[in-house]
């Protein structure tokens, strides 16, 4: 089965084609990263008209780089939540348009199962059940995959997620956006111990996190060493502002699996392309007897394959829409998927 999979929820614009949702014909993307960087992050507006501009050169890419006619497509898939609102509205609607003129099902997609499901592309062997941790720009997760569509949030952030956190803080240390790649280079440079920042722990809810005052932490030493002339060592900062996210995040993960009773624990979304995450979650994994899948760094970003391999087991549980399929800004990944007529 080959699905055109589309993806366009944030600041990049991304059409594949995924067959059997394992197995990647093409994956186009246009990113926009460059226009972002003039103002230190996403500017939504600018974010949707972008995409407009490029997303039906960029299918036909994807068509091309395949090596399919638009004839030989089974299905289109798309992220309908959550996101950007304007920008998934570009991305679904024009999946819609792709869909009624193909005659084919539309599936929709969350974005974080997505996420979860660029594993099963690097990965043949990788099945449910396992314990996803999920790190991205605008939403960090643990959730318990019980199989293909059977997903339960067992903890999430209450404010803040990693993702933006490491912009953040790159941006008060004078490094460019997106700020993950910046942020991991100049970490490496330091073996950090110098700052004292602060972890957070939620009271009664141990898997949960928070990282607004990890944050805010960082963003007024910048400013008080700007303001008071003090040198700031900045390879510490980021060195430690790092280990503090780790921290945040890699034991709850370990936490999460044993309480789920999971013994594989899968990696997922932007901030899994960390390096110092990666080692972390690696060695407690090898220490605890867990398998832990960590994607590709190409497959970590936000990509079309990604939609169009969980789109597939979507199709498989029944999710198809109809017209009336809506975007939502916001959405949980373990409500249930809206199922529609055909």
């Amino acid at each position: 089965m080959k699905i055109l999979a589309f993806e366009s929820s944030c600041d990049e614009t991304a059409v594949a084609v995924v067959e059997d949702g394992r197995r990647i014909l093409s994956d186009a993307i246009a990113s926009q990263a460059d226009m972002h960087a003039l103002y230190g992050g996403v500017v939504p507006e600018i974010a949707s008209r972008k995409h407009v501009e490029a997303i039906a050169a960029l299918t036909d890419k994807a068509l091309a780089d395949a090596g399919i006619a638009k004839k030989d497509v089974d299905a289109v898939a798309a992220t309908y939540a959550p996101g950007l609102i304007g920008a998934v509205l570009v991305g679904l609607n024009f999946a819609k348009s792709v869909a009624y003129a193909l005659s084919v099902p539309l599936i929709p997609v969350h974005h974080i199962r997505g996420h979860i499901a660029a594993n099963y592309l690097a990965f043949p062997d990788l099945e449910p059940p396992f314990l996803a941790l999920c790190m991205s720009g605008g939403n960090t997760l643990l959730v318990d995959v019980a199989g293909y569509t059977d997903f339960r949030l067992v903890g999430a952030t209450r404010d803040d997620a990693a993702g933006e956190c490491f912009d953040k803080a790159a941006r008060v240390l004078g490094l460019p956006y997106p700020g993950g790649k910046p942020m991991d280079e100049l970490a490496r440079q330091s073996a950090g111990g110098v700052y004292d920042l602060p972890r957070a722990k939620i009271e009664g809810c141990e898997l949960d996190m928070s990282f607004s005052g990890l944050k805010t932490a960082v963003v007024n030493l910048a400013h008080n060493a700007e303001q008071t002339g003090k040198p700031l060592d900045r390879a510490a900062l980021a060195r430690d502002f790092t280990q503090a996210v780790s921290d945040e995040l890699v034991p709850r993960a370990m936490l999460a699996a044993r309480q789920c009773g999971r013994k594989t624990i899968v990696a997922a979304g932007g901030v899994a392309a960390n390096s110092f995450l990666r080692a972390d979650l690696q060695r407690e994994c090898d220490k605890a007897g867990c398998k832990l899948y960590l994607p590709p760094l190409s497959l970590c970003g936000d990509n079309g394959a990604m939609i169009g391999a969980q789109g597939y087991y979507e199709y498989l549980a029944g999710a198809c829409a109809d017209w009336s399929l809506n975007a939502y800004a916001t959405r949980e990944i373990d409500d249930p998927i809206v199922r529609y007529a055909k």
